[in-house]
Formats: C-alpha cells, structure tokens, sequence
C-alpha cells in the first residue's frame, strides 16, 4: 500500500528540512524500542534545523542531519550498519547542492566515521564525484576526516540479526535563499556481495537536488538505479508540470522503498510502498517525527 505525507505549495520561503532512517516490512510487523526511533530522528531534525533556521545554507543543514543519524545505532548507516555475506561493513553516501549542480559521493567505506562528510569534502576540495575504497578512505585522511576501527561500525544489535532487510538515511532542505540540498548515507543490504554498491552514491538514482527539488531515497538499491528515481521526480516536475507531491507519488510506483523531497516552493512529500518508513519534518518552529502511515493521520487530524 503507498502511503504519502505531502502539503501543497506555500508562497513564502520558509526553511525546511526532512529526514528519513529507512523504508521496510519488519518482521512480525512492529518495531523495537519505538521511542528510541522517534527520539533519533528528533535529534536528527534539531541539528540541521538548528542550522538552516540560523541562515546557514541547505546543505549545511542536511550533512547535520546525516552526520546525527549515522552516530545513531539504530540506523542502517555509521556505526549502525549492516554486514555483507563477508561480516563486514561498506557504507555509502552522497550529497549534493541544487543551487551549484555540485555532487560529491563515496562507496565501499569501512574507517570513516561520517561517509556523508567524505562525501561533502570529495565535491568541495576534489575534481571528483565519486570516489570508492581504499582511494576514497586515503582522500579522507588527506581531508583530515575522523576515522575509526572497522570493528566500531559493527554493533552488537546488527550481529544478533539474521533477517534480509535493508535501509538508508538521508535528509533533504530548503534554506531560507530558497536554495535545496540532498544528503544521504547508507550501509547498503544485509549479506550483500562484497563490493555492492546500491543507488545512495548513484547521482540521479538515490540522491538528487538541483533548482526545483531536492530528493533522498531508500529502498532495493538495484530498483532504485534502473528507475533513475530521485532524477525521475524532477524531470517529471520540470517536464510534466507535475506538482511535487504527485511526481513523488508515481516515481516510487510499484518500487520497494520510499522517498522524501522538498521543492523550492516549500512543497514537499514523503511517499513510501513498505510497511513503514521512518521519517520526520521541521519546519518553523514545529519538529513531527512518524514510523507508521497511521501516525501522520493522527498528527494531521
């Protein structure tokens, strides 16, 4: 069933932001320690709106809200990331600013303590987009980035698990210039091949921002590549004259997984097809945090 949070344009900038921990079917159906979830995402939204709000720019505010969910273990990214068949963990992530078309993204990580910071300093000191492996974790010590033991990522919680399940986070924001931003970081599919690389790093597949949107995905990777989904939702804005809420809607159409975007205008959507997507939103002044469909609906009513 697809479920859609999404508002209708407003004529004042407002900042914005949105923060996703993921999109899945939970076994048994119910989640543990909820109020641990809905507090991550809390923290998640504060630091970057805390930014945005004080005038920084969209970008600052989404690599904030990344930076706090990957330290959070809850999450399938940072410290909270699944294993490959091997029992390691390779974390992806991406950013990129609508206002400069700039990307920057890194593959297959295993030291680094941020991948969303690696992937920020990959577009602002290189002339790369994306960088993978042993040659994106020596950039990162050239970038005098935070690194960490390979065996910090793996949490006790993540090796207790024996589930397929899969997951990203990310954030999308809108600064007060108008301009939008798109952050997201992943540790990829539980027993995935070593080098996989999913949709997160993927211009134009899991993260995406330019003029009119700013898009962070989470879903099957491999569906997320070969629909080109977070491209997808502009282009059906820019050439379909779609409103936002509707481009989201039927981009992720028959895909497993979610979405959450921001337009310029101070639109925005968080559509998914799983069980659950954890998500939240804050906006002047207001911070909403929701797992299950039937929580926006109470928080709307």
């Amino acid at each position: 069933m697809l479920h859609v949070t999404a508002s209708p344009g407003v004529s004042t900038i407002t900042p914005l932001l949105l923060v996703h921990g993921g999109a899945g079917n939970p076994f048994g159906g119910h989640v543990e320690d909820e109020p641990a979830h809905h507090a991550a995402l809390r923290d998640a939204l504060l630091a970057g709106y805390e930014l945005v709000a004080g005038g920084s720019p969209a970008l600052d505010a989404a690599e904030a809200a990344v930076r706090s969910l990957e330290e959070c273990a809850l999450f399938n990214a940072g410290r909270g990331s699944v294993l490959t068949s091997e029992g390691r963990v390779e974390m992806d992530a991406a950013v990129m600013d609508g206002a400069s078309r700039e990307a920057g993204a890194c593959a297959g990580i295993t030291r680094v303590r941020h991948p969303v910071s690696l992937a920020r300093a990959i577009m602002e000191k290189s002339p790369h987009v994306l960088l993978v492996g042993a040659g994106a974790e020596n950039y990162a010590i050239d970038a005098a980035l935070e690194l960490a033991e390979p065996d910090w990522f793996v949490t006790e919680r993540e090796r207790s698990r024996h589930s397929a399940e899969h997951g990203t986070v990310g954030a999308v924001a809108l600064d007060a210039d108008g301009f939008l931003a798109a952050a997201t970081s992943t540790g990829g599919v539980r027993g995935q091949l070593p080098g996989r690389v999913g949709d997160t790093p993927v211009m134009g597949a899991g993260t995406w921002a330019d003029e009119h949107v700013a898009v962070s995905c989470t879903g099957t990777g491999e569906q997320f590549i070969r629909a080109a989904v977070a491209h997808e939702v502009s282009a059906r804005i820019r050439h379909a004259n779609a409103s936002l809420p509707a481009a989201a809607v039927a981009t992720i159409a028959g895909l497993d997984g979610g979405l959450i975007a921001v337009g310029s205008d101070g639109s925005f959507a968080m559509p998914f097809n799983t069980a659950l997507m954890y998500r939240g939103r804050a906006a002047g002044g207001s911070v909403q945090t929701w797992i299950w469909s039937e929580e926006e609906e109470k928080s709307d009513g």
